[in-house]
């Protein structure tokens, strides 16, 4: 009797670890989908949709934001702003693609990822992959079923990417992009 009991909690810390090593094994599955370039790998660890839905709401929420409450009650402005967030999906749909998400974790825009642009070395046109996206990241459990990695633009401002447990599983579901700042930047 002893050694089932054993056994089962033997079964539960395998489990547990299991679950707590799985985000982390996940980052770097990530990390080695973008250093490879491997969209089909990339994509077996990202919830597209969800990225994409979450991504197009931040997106018209900042959209409406910036535009205020005086040009959402004008007929005009509410027909330029919608728009605005057409404008705004199609370029979320676009960013929310295994080559948009690595551009994204790369650091990079996503027009010079089309390009072909890279870090150069002395071979100027040899494309060089560029360091570890997610090497100064934060992490953190949110709960037993949501993790987060930060990582801080350029500017300082944070770009949160959002894992959640599928089962055993985890995958990015969400990224929170620093959209005030973009903003506000802007204005």
């Amino acid at each position: 009797m002893k050694k089932w009991i054993a056994l089962l909690v033997v079964v539960a810390i395998a489990l547990v670890g299991w679950i707590a090593a799985g985000p982390f094994m996940t980052v770097n599955a990530i990390r080695e989908a973008i250093a490879a370039e491997d969209t089909a790998a990339l994509q077996a660890h990202v919830d597209f949709p969800a990225v994409r839905s979450s991504l197009r709401a931040q997106v018209e929420d900042a959209i409406a934001r910036k535009a205020g409450v005086d040009v959402q009650r004008n007929p005009l402005g509410a027909i330029a702003l919608g728009l605005a967030n057409t404008a705004a999906g199609g370029i979320v749909d676009t960013l929310a693609t295994p080559a948009g998400i690595g551009a994204v974790l790369q650091g990079r825009g996503l027009l010079h990822r089309i390009s072909g642009g890279g870090i150069r070395t002395d071979d100027s046109y040899a494309h060089q992959p560029p360091p570890d996206p997610l090497r100064d990241a934060k992490y953190r459990f949110e709960s037993p079923s949501r993790f987060t990695a930060t990582v801080l633009t350029a500017d300082g401002d944070p770009v949160v990417f959002v894992l959640k447990r599928e089962g055993l599983r985890w995958k990015l579901a969400d990224i929170r992009l620093p959209l005030e700042a973009l903003l506000a930047g802007s204005a």
